[in-house]
């Protein structure tokens, strides 16, 4: 594996999820999208991230190096579809009917 591929990767994989991101919001505009624009950012963090550890000069070997680079991208990109399907789940569960109150017993 080499540089080109790897930035492919990074761009593909953190855009599928960014595109996942932007579909679940515009599907449910209605629900509440803040932790969906946090995993956003939190997608970009990485996104700047990988690629600047990818241009950084490599002492060694360059094949263990992108084959670490590339583990941790499959990592915290499986982390954040997690955290997306976590916060999807969140929003879809009904929220619960308040208890009907007891009546009070009448006395007699």
């Amino acid at each position: 594996m080499n540089l080109r591929d790897f930035k492919k990767d990074v761009e593909f994989f953190v855009g599928e999820f960014v595109e996942d991101c932007y579909y679940f919001i515009e599907t449910h505009p209605d629900k509440a999208t803040e932790e969906v624009v946090a995993l956003l950012e939190e997608a970009v963090d990485l996104h700047n991230g990988l690629k600047d550890k990818a241009c950084e000069k490599v002492e060694g070997n360059k094949k263990l190096y992108f084959a670490g680079l590339r583990k941790e991208l499959f990592e915290k990109v499986d982390a954040l579809y997690e955290k997306l399907g976590e916060a999807i789940v969140a929003q879809n569960k009904p929220k619960a009917a308040p208890k009907p109150k007891a009546k009070a017993k009448a006395k007699e």
